[in-house]
Formats: structure tokens, C-alpha cells, sequence
């Protein structure tokens, strides 16, 4: 994990917004890149959208081999032809988000003379450290911009899971008038101070790495790779549970072998020779993060997991969260599941008792399960039956004609 290729270009489908957007923070960005992926047909009536909003390490391939590692969509088991969020039905739209690395306008983008301060480099320079930062909010605003770009005046539905869920709550508090349907899943209105630790953990990884260069790194060819895997590690942990690392792992030990095709670090050698063999959850977080740093950039790791620390919907209410969403007409199924500790169902329940309180249309599921956060990405026939009949019952109410007839879940 010391030293890994830069991940070579890839091409991404765009919309590009000249005049950009106005962030959070004051920053006029532009333009704007936001790249975006497309699956099934938009009606003829354009009434048939819906929006997946990723988590904090997905991208816009949710239903489609990733272009840099090869692996399946992240929610291919969800989103396809007679699965819970169909593409016979749904026109289903999935943007990289502002400030990531999958081709929407972040850190690793060139840096634009109508985007402020200028260093007398080439052109080409990247923003770097020095890309503005954003909100959970500002990622919202660039989703919005690509939606009616596409001619899209409302959305059937919002769906997305952990940072994904904060970013359906954003759009259905800031542009409730386009959703008729949202469905927040493992998430909470606001980052707890353990989240946010736990980020800033990870991020000093990053900047403890040699090869940070004051994140600057690309200017000497090199990526911080140790620690932008250790980051990956650390939360990873969090997206498991305890009984969920038991069954999988246990205290099973595996012998740890290197060869010239795969030489280890210094440490390693020396965890090797004091040790002898690893426990095999051991070898499993090494994979995760190495497979991590060939695909993500350290620097939109760290600005999207400061737009998550960020993220509070009461900050501007007096600490209320049923302030946000006064008045609203838009509909809500919010899921949680039983063993997820990173946004515990407590955590849901603030945001249930806070739509209540403004008289929202809100049902409420906790999902039983041992898999912990990461439960929504993972097989959950309950909570495919929640999705699936949640959506269908939105589609009925919107007056959406049904196309085809689907599958149980």
C-alpha cells in the first residue's frame, strides 16, 4: 500500500454549467462539471424520474461495471429491469458528486481562470487542497442543476443511503417542491460528534502520509496511498457490525505469503516475522484499502468527508429538525437497521418524530439485521420488499401508469 499508480483518465458523460453554482461557503464555482449515468426511459410525460444519491465512497456506476476496477455497479441487486427500483418503470438518474472524483468538478479537476485565485502554474494545475469547500447542500445543488438540464421538473422519488440519505433529506428540505417521493436510508439529519471522529481519524492518516506533500502529491507523481488505505480501513470498520465481522471472519488466521509479483512494505515484513501469520479480518481491511486508493482521490476524501461532518438540518432552525420540512407535501419512507452503529436507529427516529412534528407524510421500517451499515448494499430481501413496495405505492399516487408487471421482491 506504499506506492500505487495514478488511475489513468476515464471519460464520463457530463453536463457542463457554465455560470456554475454559488457555494455554501460564498464561492462563485465555475463552471460546473457534474458527470451522471442514466438507466431505463424517462416517460413521455417526464414523470417517471427517480434519483439515486451515493455514499461517501460510491460514484455515479450504481447499476453497471466500474470503469477503473471492472467490479459490478454498487447497487446493481437494486436498481435493473423487474429489481425493487425498476428500470422497465423508473427513469433512474445517479450523479458523481460535487467534489468527488468520478468526473463531476472536485479537487482533482483543473482549476478554471473564472474560479478565483490563480497560481502562476499551467493551466491544467488541479484545485487540490485548494478547491473551495462544500455542503451536502451545494452537492444537492449541482444534482438539481443536472435534473432539469435533463428537463426534468419533478422527481419521483430521491433514494440514497448514509451520506446518500443526508443528501435525499437536503432535497427534500431545500427543493420539496420537485420530490414527490424520498426515501432516506441509513442516515440522520445531522453527523454525530462519533462520526465526525472517526472521519478525523481517517483524515490524519492521509496527512501523516510521506507522500502527502501537503497535498500537493501529484506534482511529484505520487498518490498517498498508505494512508488514504488506512483511511478506508478505519471506515470500513464502522460500515460492519460485530456479529457481521464474527460470522465472516472470526479469529481465523492465514498465512500471509509475498512473492516478487507482490512485494510487501518494510512493515509488513516486520508484522510478518514478529507474527507469522494474520488473522484473516486482517487481510481482508489490507484489500480494502489497497483496491480503494487505485479508484479514489485522497483530496475529495477529505472535502466529502468534511461536507458530512457539516451536515445539520436543525443549524439553521434553532436546533429544530422538523424546521426544514414545513409545509412539505413530499412523502417519506425513512429505513434503518438494527445493527448499524454508524447511523443508529435512534438517530432515525429523530428525523421520524421531527416529520411528524411537521405533519409530514412519513411511514417508518427498522430493518432486522446482523450486517450492520452497510446492510442496505447487501442482500436484505426486507428491506428489497420496503424499497420495491414503497416506490410502487409512489408511482400509484403520483397517477403513473404501470408498464409492466413486476416481480416479488
Amino acid at each position: 500500500m506504499d506506492q500505487t499508480d495514478i488511475p489513468a483518465p476515464v471519460e464520463h458523460d457530463r453536463a457542463v454549467f457554465p455560470d456554475g453554482l454559488t457555494l455554501d461557503c460564498g464561492t462563485v464555482l465555475a463552471p460546473v462539471e457534474i458527470a451522471y449515468r442514466t438507466y431505463g426511459t424517462l416517460s413521455a410525460n417526464r414523470d417517471n424520474a427517480v434519483l439515486v444519491c451515493h455514499a461517501l465512497t460510491g460514484d455515479q456506476y450504481l447499476a453497471e461495471p466500474h470503469p477503473l476496477t471492472g467490479r459490478p455497479g454498487w447497487w446493481t441487486r437494486m436498481v435493473g429491469p423487474g429489481k425493487p427500483i425498476d428500470t422497465d418503470r423508473f427513469f433512474v438518474i445517479c450523479s458523481n458528486v460535487l467534489g468527488g472524483c468520478m468526473g463531476s468538478t472536485g479537487p482533482r479537476s483543473p482549476r478554471s481562470p473564472a474560479s478565483g485565485k490563480q497560481r502562476n502554474t499551467d493551466a491544467d494545475e488541479p484545485w487540490g487542497t485548494d478547491f473551495p469547500p462544500v455542503t451536502i447542500r451545494d452537492m444537492v445543488r449541482g444534482q438539481h442543476a443536472l435534473v432539469r438540464h435533463l428537463g426534468i421538473g419533478r422527481l419521483l422519488a430521491v433514494v440514497g443511503g448514509s451520506m446518500g440519505g443526508m443528501q435525499v433529506l437536503e432535497w427534500a428540505a431545500t427543493y420539496p417542491e420537485m420530490v414527490f417521493a424520498a426515501m432516506p436510508i441509513a442516515t440522520a439529519p445531522f453527523h454525530s460528534a462519533q462520526n465526525i471522529a472517526f472521519n478525523e481519524v481517517s483524515r490524519q492518516a492521509i496527512f501523516a502520509d510521506p507522500d502527502w506533500h501537503g497535498g500537493r502529491y501529484w506534482e511529484d507523481g505520487a498518490i498517498p496511498a498508505r494512508g488514504l488505505a488506512v483511511a478506508r480501513m478505519m471506515a470500513h470498520i464502522t460500515y460492519l457490525s460485530e456479529e457481521a465481522l464474527t460470522r465472516k471472519f472470526g479469529r481465523r488466521v492465514r498465512r500471509e505469503k509475498t512473492t516478487p509479483a507482490t512485494p510487501c512494505t518494510v512493515s509488513e515484513s516486520q508484522s510478518l516475522s514478529l507474527f507469522g501469520e494474520i488473522f484473516e479480518v486482517e487481510s481482508y481491511l489490507r484489500h480494502q484499502g489497497s483496491s480503494f486508493v487505485r479508484r479514489f482521490d485522497a483530496n475529495s476524501y477529505l472535502t466529502i468527508t468534511r461536507a458530512m461532518d457539516w451536515m445539520d438540518l436543525g443549524a439553521e432552525h434553532d436546533g429544530d429538525y422538523a424546521g426544514p420540512f414545513a409545509g412539505t407535501q413530499t412523502r417519506f419512507c425513512v429505513i434503518s437497521f438494527s445493527s448499524d452503529w454508524l447511523f443508529p436507529t435512534s438517530q432515525s427516529r429523530i428525523l421520524v418524530r421531527a416529520l411528524n412534528r411537521a405533519a409530514a407524510n412519513v411511514s417508518f421500517v427498522e430493518i432486522e439485521s446482523d450486517k450492520g451499515h452497510d446492510a442496505f448494499l447487501l442482500d436484505e430481501p426486507d428491506f428489497d420488499r420496503t424499497v420495491r413496495g414503497f416506490l410502487s405505492g409512489a408511482a400509484e399516487h403520483a397517477g403513473l401508469g404501470q408498464t409492466r408487471t413486476t416481480v416479488s421482491g
